[in-house]
């Protein structure tokens, strides 16, 4: 019997398929590249924001990554994940920023600096518009807070805070982007947790001195519903002191 003659032309259904970590931004289509960037957006800020302690040169400095990362887009092969070396882009673009604000530096009154008006490193997945207003503007008070003493840790414990705590990265991710051994990375997230343990704890401690004070416009209001339900007229110059509970 004679067999069928092998076409030499390669079938189509026998194409290579891509590599495990291509990305269609790599052809240069801008709606692929803008998927890209709404995926790392939140990353690539935290990540930047962490070395700057600053929201709008933060975004600057993503929105530069993004344009160098597009414009090198033939540099990735696929060897690392698409994240791991957005980040890295990232990482370098905001420490090169970081030197040269060293060297443009004058002398900066760090007391006046006031804090970031709202807290985009941290998430909550509750909507404040569906709180009481005192209770979102609590909440909006301690994520000020957190932010201010995750901005106090030292620069590399404050990195390796970010990716493993708060971006929740793999450690052995982490690492790879930081080029630093797993167990670096381990360490600095440690030491950076008991940190903010201890300087949280010193907050506690002294917001506790005056919680659930009862003075000023409250213990005013209170003693004047109790005179008026007693008859006693209330007095022309009511005290604004009151005892703290």
């Amino acid at each position: 019997m004679t067999k069928p003659a092998l076409s030499s032309e390669p079938s189509p259904a026998l194409s290579p398929a891509p590599p495990p970590n291509h990305s269609p931004a790599r052809q240069g289509a801008a709606p692929d590249f803008e998927r890209v960037m709404r995926e790392h957006n939140r990353m690539m800020f935290r990540l930047a924001r962490s070395i700057l302690r600053d929201d709008a040169e933060a975004e600057d400095a993503v929105q530069d990554a993004y344009l160098s990362a597009f414009r090198n887009l033939d540099a990735f092969r696929g060897e690392a994940a698409l994240s791991t070396w957005l980040a890295r882009i990232v990482i370098n673009e905001a420490y090169a920023r970081l030197r040269k604000r060293r060297r443009d530096a004058t002398v900066i009154d760090f007391e006046s600096r006031q804090p970031d008006a709202a807290l985009t490193m941290i998430d909550d997945p509750r909507d404040d518009s569906a709180e009481r207003p005192d209770k979102a503007a609590m909440r909006s008070e301690l994520r000020a807070l957190l932010e201010r003493r995750i901005d106090a840790l030292p620069e590399q414990f404050r990195i390796a805070f970010i990716l493993r705590e708060v971006q929740e990265m793999s450690v052995d991710d982490a690492a790879e982007i930081l080029g630093v051994p797993a167990e670096t990375v381990r360490s600095r997230a440690f030491r950076a947790r008991a940190m903010l343990r201890e300087s949280l704890a010193r907050d506690l401690d002294e917001a506790s001195v005056d919680a659930f004070g009862f003075d000023g416009a409250r213990c005013d209001r209170l003693c004047a519903a109790v005179l008026s339900k007693l008859g006693i007229p209330k007095p022309s110059n009511p005290t604004n002191e009151g005892e703290a509970a």
